[in-house]
């Protein structure tokens, strides 16, 4: 597969991006460099990466625990005072090898310090290949407020290895495929009909629908790299699914959703919101509703579930005005943004998604 060019950056493939990586490391004549990772890929992912690394500079491994729960500020700290440590400086680089939480929080680790360090991301998780990696942001949560502090920023090259997924659980697998079928969804309608029988899905073409997944996102934030306007359409799903994973997050008596599980719910939610506008039709609807259902199963949510999610949405960073924004889908492939929703239909919204 070829490298797919970004807004001043490339995405590279495979063994290909070895080399580009290399190539970078000798022109740039780097003083060290740090790998940020977390402890599940400092174990699974990081002994192969460093096989593919040429060059002589000096190679610092920082890791913190794996987890949605440790992308805040604290872990921030602790990896700025390694750095500060270990003689980081502005010549020196820094490599994130991770999923999501690792691509970006080390993104954010490293733009934020010495005012600025270059850096590369090596996504080893299907969600972190097709979505966290593409298009330059980087943040922390606040609390349990997802992604709420943050900076987009470019990074020097994106690496991505298929061969990573292998030590993937399948619920990672999984959750990565929710922001495949949402590419489909907002973008391409053909793109999301191969999707329709997930049994004949063929996993040997996994390299061929990463690679489209990500040129239909990379080509929206190529059109709009600070989500002023089309870049908006990838937070479809996301209103609610971001406030259904932070509620998750932070009750202690809810088992933690992972991201791409709160946004399969978020998908199917908004999917019901845009059939209420009348923007989709009633088969529409039921396929996009089937589909994600058979793959994520139903989650259970309660009268008082439902009340604290609506709540949790009025931190949505894509609020405007104090109003909450939706994305709605326009016919599969399309999208509407900056739609105001009231509160009677969201609930209505999570009665229908309760019912099979």
């Amino acid at each position: 597969m070829h490298a797919i060019t970004a807004n001043n950056y490339s995405i590279f493939f495979n063994h290909s991006g070895y080399e580009a990586l290399n190539d970078l490391i000798a022109q740039k004549k780097y003083s060290s460099i740090f790998i940020i990772v977390d402890s599940n890929t400092n174990e699974h992912c990081v002994p192969q990466f460093l096989g593919y690394l040429d060059t002589d500079i000096r190679i610092e491994i920082i890791e913190f625990e794996a987890g949605e729960a440790q992308k805040k500020i604290d872990t921030c700290i602790e990896i700025w005072n390694v750095l500060t440590e270990l003689g980081a400086d502005r010549k020196s680089l820094i490599i994130n090898v991770g999923g999501g939480v690792v691509t970006d929080l080390g993104g954010f680790v490293a733009v934020t310090f010495k005012r600025g360090l270059d850096f590369v991301s090596v996504p080893t998780t299907l969600l972190g290949m097709v979505d966290a990696s593409i298009g330059g942001k980087t943040g922390i949560d606040l609390g349990a407020i997802k992604n709420q502090i943050g900076l987009i920023a470019t990074p020097q090259l994106v690496l991505i290895d298929t061969n990573y997924l292998d030590t993937l659980p399948q619920l990672e697998m999984r959750s990565g495929l929710a922001e495949i079928l949402k590419h489909g969804l907002i973008a391409d309608l053909q793109y999301w009909q191969q999707f329709l029988d997930l049994s004949q899905l063929d996993l040997e073409y996994l390299d061929q629908i990463i690679f489209e997944s990500i040129i239909i996102k990379n080509n929206i934030v190529k059109q709009d790299p600070t989500e002023k306007g089309i870049r908006k359409s990838l937070n479809f799903g996301h209103t609610l699914g971001h406030a259904i994973e932070s509620y998750f997050l932070e009750n202690e008596s809810k088992t933690t959703l992972l991201h791409g599980e709160a946004i399969a719910v978020g998908m199917v939610l908004e999917s019901y919101l845009s059939l209420a506008m009348k923007l989709i039709s009633i088969a529409e609807y039921l396929e996009i509703k089937t589909i994600l259902k058979d793959l994520f199963g139903t989650i259970d949510f309660n009268e008082n579930d439902i009340e604290s999610i609506i709540e949790q949405m009025v931190h949505d960073k894509k609020n405007e005005s104090g109003m909450v924004q939706f994305v709605l889908l326009n016919g599969i492939g399309n999208v509407l943004t900056n739609q105001t929703i009231s509160n009677e239909m969201i609930k209505a919204a999570f009665i229908d998604y309760s019912i099979d």
